[in-house]
C-alpha cells in the first residue's frame, strides 16, 4: 500500500506542528497524541479542541480491531474538527466519559486522537467493546464512497494497530461483524468482505515505530 498522505492538518506525535481546523495550522510545543503511536501522524486532543474527560475509564487490553463509520455524510472536510468535537459532546451527554472511539479519520486522511487505547470504548449497539480498538471513519458509507486519502490513512492506522497489539490483519472486523448494525456501511465494508483491506494492511512495511 502507498504511504499515507501527510496533510497540513496532521500532527507528529513527537511534538511540533498541531492544528485546530482542517485548513489551518498552528505551532504548539511538544504535544503528543496517543502513547505508542510513533510514526503515525495524529491530531492530538488538545489540537482539535477536546473537552475534559467527564468520568472514569475502564481499563482493558486490546485483542481486536473494529472499524466503524459515523453514518452521517461529511460534505465539507473543513468541518471535520468541529464534527469530532460534536461527537465527543454528544457521547458525553450519554454519560460516557469521552469520545466513544480511540481514533477518528476524516475524508482528507487526518487522524484524530480519541480516548486512550488502554480504555474500553463505548457503543450504543449490542456488543461488548472490551478488548476492541475502535477506529471510526467520518462519513456515511452506505451513501458515499470512501475517499482515497481516508482509505490510505485507515490502512496505516490499522497497520499500526495490528503491529502494536499483535493482531493478525486478517482478523480486523467491521462493526456489523460483532453487532446488529449496517456499520461501517456497504461501501467501506466491501473492502473487508473481499479481503482487499486485509491485504493492504498486511502489505504495509512496519518496524518497531511503524514508520509509515
Amino acid at each position: 500500500a502507498p504511504p499515507p498522505p501527510q496533510p497540513a492538518t496532521s500532527t507528529s506525535i513527537t511534538g511540533g506542528t498541531t492544528t485546530t481546523e482542517a485548513n489551518t495550522t498552528t505551532t504548539v510545543g511538544a504535544t503528543t497524541a496517543a502513547p505508542g503511536t510513533q510514526g503515525l501522524q495524529v491530531i492530538c486532543k488538545e489540537a482539535w479542541g477536546a473537552l475534559p474527560i467527564s468520568g472514569e475509564f475502564i481499563a482493558h487490553t486490546i485483542e481486536h480491531i473494529t472499524i466503524h463509520h459515523r453514518a452521517v455524510v461529511l460534505d465539507d472536510n473543513a468541518a471535520a474538527p468541529g464534527r469530532v468535537r460534536q461527537h465527543q459532546s454528544f457521547h458525553q451527554s450519554l454519560g460516557w466519559p469521552d469520545l466513544a472511539y480511540h481514533f477518528i479519520i476524516d475524508a482528507a486522511g487526518n487522524i484524530y486522537e480519541g480516548r486512550p487505547t488502554d480504555a474500553v470504548g463505548d457503543t450504543g449497539t449490542d456488543y461488548d467493546p472490551t478488548g476492541h480498538l475502535l477506529v471510526c471513519c467520518e462519513g456515511d458509507f452506505d451513501r458515499q464512497e470512501v475517499p482515497d486519502d481516508q482509505y490510505t490513512s485507515l490502512v496505516a492506522m490499522l497497520a499500526w494497530g495490528a503491529a502494536e497489539f499483535g493482531i493478525e490483519p486478517g482478523e480486523i472486523r467491521g462493526h456489523r461483524d460483532v453487532a446488529s448494525t449496517t456499520c461501517p456501511g456497504d461501501n467501506l465494508y466491501r473492502f473487508l468482505e473481499d479481503g482487499v483491506l486485509h491485504r493492504d494492511v498486511a502489505s504495509v512495511p512496519v518496524d518497531d515505530d511503524l514508520a509509515v
